[in-house]
């Protein structure tokens, strides 16, 4: 009878699991196997080349600038999105902010349903030096704002576009950090009141041990998109000026679909899943080694 209804459970997962596999996992090897020729979307070409392109990869200038963007969003993305995410939902869930909660969590949220070429274009007129509200109101403010360019710095546009990245997605985060804090049982803080513990102390020793679940579950999410980061950097300089913010994405894209090189293209593409599947499984099996000790 259990074989039986082993059999059963096989034959409706296989369904799904022929899915996955078709979707998911073919793909994937569809793209590594291409990436060993040259060949384009508008050309019969389709020569084997080998390692050529991952050595061609590894040798452009434009491709560790790329890096290096998206190093900037990550580490930026993790300390916003987990680490002041997770201390506003924190104060948000104190008892002195009960009453106007929602009204904060509607405030941080709102932003997050917005579309990103709305968020993009917007942010790109609000900073523009000839048309935009941001350089006026600093020099009424009394700064020197006149040769201010945000997006046509090549030194700090990077970082422009990182901070109204993090202004779209933190109410995200502190959302489901709300959540994980409400599932909190409240016995450990009044031990912890008894205990003579100050709210610093709380914080570190009761709230992230008992949410790291989603503190790991929020950081796989915000690393992983960082480096696969595209949307904002397309809307807003497409990568310029030159290639100051051009990142692993949108260089993909330009390689793949400007440029009709889709086997450096398809290297680009399979280092990208080869990073982020590094950085989620380290990610994991850091947390089995947590709960092991």
């Amino acid at each position: 009878m259990r074989k039986k209804n082993q059999r059963t459970v096989e034959l409706y997962l296989f369904p799904a699991l022929f899915i996955v596999i078709i979707v998911l996992y073919l793909p994937i090897f569809i793209n590594l196997y291409e990436s060993f020729f040259s060949w384009g979307a508008m050309s019969t070409k389709h020569e084997f080349v080998g390692f050529a392109n991952y050595i061609k990869m590894f040798k452009d200038e434009v491709f560790y600038v790329a890096l290096k963007n998206n190093m900037i969003f990550m580490v930026t993305s993790v300390i916003f999105q987990i680490g002041i995410s997770l201390i506003i939902a924190n104060v948000l869930e104190c008892k002195f902010m009960r009453r106007s909660q929602n009204f904060f969590r509607s405030i941080y949220f709102i932003p997050s349903l917005l579309m990103v070429t709305v968020v993009g274009i917007a942010f790109k007129m609000i900073v523009s030096p000839s048309i935009g509200v941001l350089n006026p109101l600093l020099e009424l403010a009394g700064a020197d704002a006149s040769k201010m360019d945000l997006l046509g710095n090549a030194g700090g546009a990077t970082y422009a576009i990182a901070a109204m990245s993090q202004w779209q997605y933190i109410g995200y985060t502190v959302i489901l950090f709300i959540v994980a804090l409400q599932n909190i049982p409240g016995e450990l803080y009044e031990a912890a009141d008894i205990d003579g513990a100050n709210a610093v102390k709380k914080f570190f020793y009761i709230t992230v041990p008992e949410i790291k679940d989603t503190i790991l579950i929020n950081t796989i999410i915000t690393v992983t998109g960082s480096v696969r980061e595209y949307d904002e950097v397309f809307v807003t300089t497409n990568g310029g000026p030159g290639y100051a913010t051009e990142t692993l994405a949108t260089y993909l894209y330009k390689a793949g679909f400007r440029n009709d090189q889709m086997g450096y293209a398809s290297a680009l593409a399979f280092f990208i899943f080869i990073v982020t599947f590094i950085i989620g499984l380290a990610q994991m099996k850091g947390y089995r080694l947590d709960d092991q000790q």
